[in-house]
């Protein structure tokens, strides 16, 4: 194995480690009685270690963010259209990325029930969390720019499946198996009902 793949594993690993002793003791504990120096301690790593891969506690709840955006932006750029979008195919576009975006959020369900009551009980997380809602609503549009469509559909088709999560979200209400029912039946009710979902496999 070349030596740079087996650092970025170990890198990955330790990044792994991190993560689970975090969540391991937001289980135990309120997230306001968790520090870094506690995190790392379980983790088994220093505190140097532990900012080499986070800037704080906060971070690592939403530790997966960036591959998240990585993959979303991926998938887009994999299509092949053979024109510009109209607001109709944008937002079937956009049901398949939320679809994924729903499954990567519940790939561990008790992660995941334990993430949304964190997210719920304390401020500063509830806030990050809009603002990772904001940033692939961002990327999202340049997304469908990129693929031909106006700067109004890219908006609108941005805006309303970002609706249509809120809306699903709320109805699922913390239940990860209701999450992508809930959502896509938002989408049904708008008529958006083709792109490449868990329920179109």
């Amino acid at each position: 194995m070349p030596r740079s793949t087996l650092r970025a594993r170990n890198q990955q690993r330790a990044r792994d480690e991190i993560v689970a002793a975090a969540y391991e003791l937001f289980a135990e504990r309120d997230y306001a009685g968790v520090t870094v120096a506690d995190i790392a301690d379980r983790a088994g790593v220093g505190r140097t270690t532990f900012f080499r891969y986070f800037g704080d506690k906060q971070e690592v709840v939403f530790a997966d963010e960036e591959e998240l955006l990585d993959d979303v932006a991926r998938r887009h750029r994999e299509l092949r259209l053979d024109r510009p979008p109209s607001l109709p195919e944008a937002l079937a576009l956009l049901r398949g990325t939320v679809a994924a975006v729903c499954a990567w959020a519940t790939r561990d369900t008790d992660r995941y029930v334990l993430r949304e009551r964190l997210i719920a009980a304390n401020p500063e997380l509830d806030d990050r969390a809009a603002r990772k809602q904001r940033r692939l609503v961002e990327l999202a549009g340049e997304l469908l720019r990129q693929q031909g469509a106006s700067v109004e559909t890219a908006a609108l088709a941005s805006q309303v499946a970002l609706a249509c999560f809120k809306a699903g979200y709320e109805i699922a209400a913390g239940d990860p198996a209701a999450l992508w029912p809930s959502v896509g039946a938002a989408f049904d009710q708008l008529g958006v009902t083709s792109g490449t979902g868990p329920d179109q496999a």
